[in-house]
Order: structure tokens, then C-alpha cells, then sequence
């Protein structure tokens, strides 16, 4: 690994580091503030951020200023990009497919199957790396925005007792249902909608019996892509599952980073109780 960007913040440290992927056949980057109880040497559990379409790593810890809450609660935070990157990476000529939109799955398909294995990469890869080489604990949570509001939703579902909290803003929620989902789970995995299922947080909800972690959802009313999000279908299979959910609609939040912002404190608090409780 390599350390390309490192800023003291908030008594802690910004990082930006670059590895070779075994997942996805590249060189992979990520995030990672390590808050100041880690840096005075105490293990910190890790909270995982997954970013939205047409992001880097950049876009998080620039933005969302999670970093002064990572620091008050002595948690880790990653953010790692959102696709596989260069010039022998598969790629589309729109923003919503190929790179800066892996949507976190783990691709069958060609041209995407060789290099699109997001889903490998997030939930075993990236964790591994950052319990090998940072003062980290194996307690875990997840969240994250748009597309990685559906990654972190989809990968907490699929992974029972690997993560202990999870929340997201503004998630595509249910993406079996709607355009943007469809287009990317066709090229990504077929178009046998019975295996976009397993890739869909609103059908797999059916499903979560072994754990029922409890999700926190926040939504802009005035987001421009709600009908792409779809968090009333998540709401409705939670009801019927008999699964917790929190889903607050915000009245006059859009689908920016200023939405995010806005109430990063109170997700960051609500990991922290589960990962220091």
C-alpha cells in the first residue's frame, strides 16, 4: 500500500492510501480518518462509507464532514472509491454505468465481469486490509449514499453479523424497480430479474431472518431523483417483514452533499452506539 494524501483534522488524521485490488484486478483507493484515540494507539471500531454515482473517495471526505463526529465517538471511518479505475477498465459513455458506477455488486456479465467485483472488494477485501494494518477492531458498520446507500443496505443484508449497524441517505432502495437499477443490474448481471433480487435491499428484506439490524433512512423531500429511490417500497417490504426501520423524509433536502451534511452527527452517532455500545 501507499499513503498519497495525509491532513490533520479535528486531533486526527485524513488519510488517502492506493493498494493493488486482488478483487478487481486494479489499483484501488480509499479514505480512511483515523480519529485521535487511534492515533494514541486505541483500537477503534471501523464505519464504512460507500459513496454515490459519479464519485470518488474525494467527493466523502471533502464534503460530508464526517470527520469532527469520527473524532467525538473514536471511530475509524473508510471510504473507498466506487468502481475499479483505468485505462483497461470497462467503461460507458454515461454517468450512471461502467467506471464511477460499480453499484457494488459482483459483476457475471462481459465486458464488466473481469474487473467489476465491488461487492468482494467492500465486504471482505477492504476490511481485511484495514484489521491488517490499522489500529482497528473487527466491530463494523456500514452506510452510505444513493448507489451506496443500496451498497451498504445490500451488503449489511447479504452478510449477517458481519456488520452491527447500518443507515443510509437517500438510498436507491429498491433497484430492481427502477430505471437507474435496472439498466445497471441488466449489464451488470443478466437480465434475470430473480438475480437482481439478491442485489435489491427491499427484496432481500423478506429474507433477514438471522439478524434484523435496525435501519436508519434519511430522505430529501426535495430530492429531484425520488422517484429512482423508491424508499416508501423499503419502508413497505420493512413493514411487512416485520423488520425495524427509522425512514425520516426531510422536508426541503435535496440529493447534495449539503443534505448529507446536514445530518451526518446524528448517523454517526447512531453507529457509534452500536459499534461502542
Amino acid at each position: 500500500m501507499e499513503r498519497i494524501e495525509h491532513h490533520a483534522s479535528f486531533k486526527g488524521r485524513q488519510e488517502v492510501w492506493q493498494h493493488a485490488s486482488a478483487s478487481t484486478g486494479t489499483d484501488m483507493k480509499f479514505g480512511i480518518y483515523l480519529p485521535p484515540q487511534a492515533l494514541a494507539g486505541e483500537r477503534c471500531p471501523v464505519l464504512y462509507w460507500l459513496s454515490g454515482l459519479t464519485c470518488s473517495e474525494q467527493n466523502f471526505i471533502t464534503k460530508a464532514g464526517v470527520q469532527q463526529y469520527a473524532a467525538q465517538h473514536g471511530l475509524i471511518v473508510v471510504a473507498p472509491d466506487t468502481s475499479p479505475r483505468g485505462p483497461g477498465v470497462p467503461d460507458d459513455a454515461a454517468y450512471d454505468l461502467g467506471q464511477g458506477a460499480g453499484f457494488y455488486v459482483n459483476a457475471t456479465q462481459q465486458p464488466w465481469a473481469a474487473h467489476y467485483r465491488m461487492q468482494d472488494y467492500v465486504a471482505e477485501e477492504l476490511p481485511a486490509l484495514i484489521e491488517q494494518h490499522f489500529p482497528a477492531t473487527q466491530a463494523r458498520g456500514i452506510f452510505g449514499h444513493s448507489m451506496g446507500g443500496h451498497g451498504a443496505l445490500v451488503t449489511a443484508l447479504r452478510h449477517p453479523g458481519r456488520y452491527r449497524s447500518v443507515s443510509a441517505f437517500a438510498p436507491i432502495a429498491a433497484p430492481a424497480q427502477v430505471p437507474w437499477g435496472q439498466k445497471a443490474l441488466t449489464a451488470y448481471l443478466g437480465s434475470d430479474p430473480k438475480v437482481w433480487a439478491d442485489w435489491d435491499a427491499a427484496a432481500l428484506i423478506a429474507q433477514a431472518r438471522a439478524e434484523r439490524l435496525p435501519l436508519l433512512i434519511d430522505q430529501g423531500e426535495a430530492d429531484e431523483f425520488l422517484p429512482q429511490l423508491r424508499p416508501d417500497l423499503l419502508q413497505a417490504a420493512c413493514e411487512k417483514a416485520g423488520h425495524p426501520i427509522t425512514l425520516r423524509m426531510q422536508p426541503g433536502y435535496d440529493h447534495s452533499y449539503y443534505f448529507i451534511a446536514s445530518f451526518m452527527g446524528e448517523h454517526v452517532a447512531h453507529h457509534a452506539a452500536a459499534l461502542r455500545g
